[in-house]
């Protein structure tokens, strides 16, 4: 089955870097696109609870941002290791939040499903 796990997540101060990692398995990772996502506290409820952060397309050429991180993330991966990658600068308060790891790909019924991991919490505070 596929399984997204995330890592690297922790306090940091503002100004400073963390790298996020998801480790992927259960799918040919090479052959789809990954994205990071954030979701902050009290937007449970909300149409779309967790905003877009990046994406890489399936080869790694192409990379998008949300325009609130351009300039200062940057994501990655490595097909060899099953790995995606976030590397994360210039951290402000407001880029506090669950960062998850997340790619859509059919599932055993042949249905495009979500995948999410657990997430890993990012704080950003002096």
């Amino acid at each position: 089955q596929v399984q997204l796990v995330e890592s690297g997540g922790g306090l940091v101060q503002p100004g400073g870097s963390l790298r996020l990692s998801c480790a992927a398995s259960g799918f040919v990772f090479s052959a789809y696109h990954m994205h990071w996502y954030r979701q902050t506290p009290g937007k449970e409820r909300e149409l779309v609870p967790r905003e877009h952060v990046a994406l890489i397309t399936n080869t790694g050429d192409t990379t998008k941002y949300a325009d609130f991180v351009k300039g200062r993330f940057t994501i990655s991966r490595d097909n060899a290791k099953n790995m995606v990658y976030l590397q994360m600068r210039s951290l402000k308060p407001e880029d506090s939040a669950v960062y998850y790891c997340n790619t859509v790909v059919p599932n055993s019924e042949g249905w495009q499903t979500n995948y999410w991991g657990q997430g890993t919490q990012v704080t950003v505070s002096s």
